[in-house]
């Protein structure tokens, strides 16, 4: 669990470039899908063959993960036929994961498309899941840059794989 400023949070990314390194040209979702590292340490909970799926690293609450194509595009009409239908089917499992792992009263699904949409990574678009209760009143995201993580990441991790495992849309990529 972390409750940290983003910068300070930032630099411990999977797919963060060290200080000091050139631009190689791949986004921070690209860098994380490329890292090398465990499924486990770098949070992606889903692989498809166009998209992936991985736990947000400044959630708005317990649970909240995004979809989104392993190569990035920064607006949707950039996806082509195959992408973008994986990436629905994609959002389409998240969503009945949340709801199994979680038991929300709903779920936000949403896109921030470019700088002044808030998107934080505005070059490679993505789908955040959000599972939400009718008791939440999480305004602190609003207010400042503090984002608080109500369990452990590993624990996040694990309860959307188990509810992942149960619907699979191609069980060969899952973790």
């Amino acid at each position: 669990m972390y409750v940290t400023g983003a910068a300070e949070s930032r630099r411990s990314l999977p797919g963060d470039l060290p200080p000091g390194a050139p631009d190689d040209g791949r986004s921070l979702f690209e860098r994380i899908l490329g890292s090398g590292l465990p499924d486990e340490e770098s949070y992606i909970l889903w692989r498809g063959e166009h998209c992936f799926a991985l736990l947000n690293a400044y959630p708005y609450g317990s649970g909240h993960l995004m979809v989104l194509p392993q190569r990035a595009a920064a607006q949707l009409d950039e996806l082509g036929a195959e992408t973008s239908a994986e990436l629905w089917a994609g959002v389409q499992l998240a969503v009945t994961a949340v709801r199994a792992a979680y038991r929300p009263d709903g779920v936000n699904v949403g896109i921030n498309l470019g700088t002044a949409a808030g998107a934080g990574v505005p070059d490679h678009l993505h789908v955040h899941v959000l599972p939400r209760w009718a008791a939440d009143s999480n305004f602190t995201t609003t207010i400042s840059a503090l984002r608080l993580a109500p369990e452990p990441f590993p624990v996040t991790l694990a309860k959307n794989n188990n509810a992942l495992r149960r619907w699979p849309m191609s069980p060969s990529h899952v973790p």
